[in-house]
């Protein structure tokens, strides 16, 4: 007798309505860059989404009642583009952005005269829906008699590229997506500025990204011993935002040597990403190239 499997897909409204993830991006009038704030908010929705395997994002913007419907249109369109740009940049890989579209404007639905300025400020927005990958259920069916011998063949595992370093940038090896963990970059406990033993490290790598200005990347922070994923407390600043603050110390580092800001972000990844080992090796920052552009 042959195997009954069954492939139990939870695949209905109800689920997926509880499953989705959602954030809302708000822009200014007439404007479809996505302010600094609101683009610190997106970096941080996109680094909870690495544990999660997805099967698909929907993008779409939207504008207030004011404006043509043409124009409002062209510029929802243009909102949910930025967007879905932003989105590659941080290494979501596009064949999972399966809606990019302009719905145009949000009737203003009025109860108070003052509330007229919120409400706009809230109808300008893009609409970001994560769906995530269904879970997969195997029920096997064994036959009460003479059991069979079934061989459990694993498919086979592609070959990933080792750990890239800072010798990768220097020789043109990186590419978007990479990332580069600062080796001798370590961070005082519970503070966000680094050893006297990282200021050459640092120095050095200045020195390579002025060189390489066809990069673009963004600076991870990380922290230890948290738990439940936590960033911890800065005591300096007593707020709960270590990751964030170590990620910002090198962003203000480049930038005060040179390094143009507008090839730069950073996010605090909190304690999400520990390696394992000593505490110290999880209080560091990566690298995350996220455009390779030509070479000067």
């Amino acid at each position: 007798m042959k195997h009954l499997l069954l492939f139990i897909w939870f695949s209905t409204t109800m689920v997926f309505s509880q499953s989705e993830l959602k954030h809302d991006v708000y822009f200014n009038t007439d404007e479809y860059d996505v302010p600094l704030t609101e683009e610190n908010r997106i970096l941080l929705f996109i680094s909870n989404l690495d544990s999660i395997p997805i099967q698909k994002i929907s993008i779409y913007g939207f504008t207030d009642d004011r404006g043509s419907n043409d124009y409002n249109l062209e510029l929802s369109q243009n909102r949910a583009n930025t967007i879905k740009e932003l989105f590659s940049g941080y290494g979501i890989d596009e064949n999972l952005i399966t809606n990019v579209n302009g719905k145009g404007e949000i009737l203003l639905k009025v109860l108070n005269e003052d509330e007229v300025h919120k409400i706009r400020g809230l109808n300008r927005k893009v609409e970001i829906i994560v769906t995530p990958k269904q879970p997969e259920i195997i029920v096997e069916e064994q036959p009460e008699e003479t059991p069979e011998v079934v061989e459990i063949v694993e498919e086979a595992q592609p070959i990933i590229d080792g750990p890239k370093t800072t010798d990768d940038i220097a020789n043109g090896t990186i590419k978007k997506g990479d990332k580069i963990t600062l080796d001798k970059i370590y961070f005082k406990t519970s503070y966000s500025y680094v050893t006297s033993d990282s200021k050459k490290t640092l120095e050095d790598l200045a020195k390579l990204m002025l060189d390489k200005k066809n990069l673009y990347f963004t600076i991870q922070g990380h922290v230890c011993c948290t738990q439940m994923s936590r960033d911890a407390v800065d005591k300096k600043t007593k707020k709960r935002n270590l990751s964030v603050a170590r990620a910002k110390y090198i962003y203000d580092y480049l930038a005060r040597k040179g390094v143009d800001k507008k090839r730069m972000k950073y996010v605090g990844m909190r304690r999400k990403f520990p390696l394992g080992g000593a505490p110290e090796l999880d209080r560091r920052v990566e690298i995350l190239i996220t455009y390779v552009g030509k070479a000067e």
